[in-house]
């Protein structure tokens, strides 16, 4: 990890085309700005984390889930 000490209107560089900006340094909170391409997501890690989560669930069926499939006919076709 690359640590930088960075005072309020200071910015970094991220790549060619991102630039990160201290724009506000109160207590222990500041405020950043950030400049980066509209195809560049930008996400607080917690949400993040948290949507990582919320996908991992939502790909991973019940046991309940896998029990009706396991138990599921399929309709025959018609006989010709």
């Amino acid at each position: 990890m690359l640590v930088l000490t960075r005072s309020a209107n200071q910015s970094v560089m991220i790549g060619n085309d991102i630039v990160v900006t201290v724009l506000e340094v109160r207590g222990d909170q500041i405020r950043l700005g950030i400049q980066a391409p509209r195809e560049v997501s930008i996400q607080r890690e917690e949400l993040f984390a948290a949507m990582q989560q919320a996908n991992r669930s939502a790909a991973s069926p019940t046991p309940e889930s896998m029990r009706a499939l396991g138990a599921y006919q399929p309709p025959r076709p018609p006989a010709d």
